[in-house]
């Protein structure tokens, strides 16, 4: 039996509770272990939480004063930003434990969390994402990149919408 990966959503001074909600969903759609938080913006506007799918009752919500306290041995930090030396997430490799760190979306990650990295990607795009958008991204992109064979009909089913029944023509 394999011991599940570590998979850690580290958010530096989100600027909304909109994205944060938004973060908290993506976490529980690519099966995050936990969604770290620094910075008072979040705290002063939390009633405002989009988590509609309550996952942080699955999922924790920690504030921390530092990101990557209490990390284990074998969690590698990935910083998520646009910089120059970063490594444009189509070519990167994702690691079997990591905490992905996101600068907030009017700045930037600073410069010494930059300098604890293991790695540090960019999404290469036209102009920058949000950050609920760019956290999609590279949880969907270590998601893809280490997907077995899949059965298509039976994960449908599983997470369609429960309003959901349309199908494919001539599928049955």
């Amino acid at each position: 039996m394999t011991t599940p990966s570590t998979i850690i959503i580290g958010l530096y001074n989100p600027k909304s509770p909109t994205n944060v909600g938004a973060v908290m969903r993506a976490a529980g759609c690519y099966n995050a272990t936990q969604v770290r938080y620094h910075g008072s913006r979040y705290n002063r506007a939390v009633k405002f939480q989009t988590d509609t799918q309550k996952t942080h009752q699955r999922i924790s919500l920690v504030e921390m004063n530092d990101l990557t306290a209490e990390l284990a041995d074998d969690v590698e930090i990935v910083c998520v930003e646009l910089v120059v030396g970063a490594t444009a997430l189509p070519l990167f490799t994702h690691p079997e434990n990591a905490i992905y760190l996101f600068g907030p979306e009017d700045g930037s990650l600073p410069q010494e969390i930059v300098n604890k990295a293991h790695h540090v990607v960019y999404i290469p795009t036209h102009g920058c994402m949000n950050l609920a958008a760019t956290v999609n991204v590279v949880m969907y992109d270590r998601l893809a990149k280490t997907l077995g064979a899949i059965d298509d009909q039976q994960q449908v089913i599983a997470n369609r919408d429960n309003k959901n029944r349309l199908k494919v023509k001539d599928c049955a």
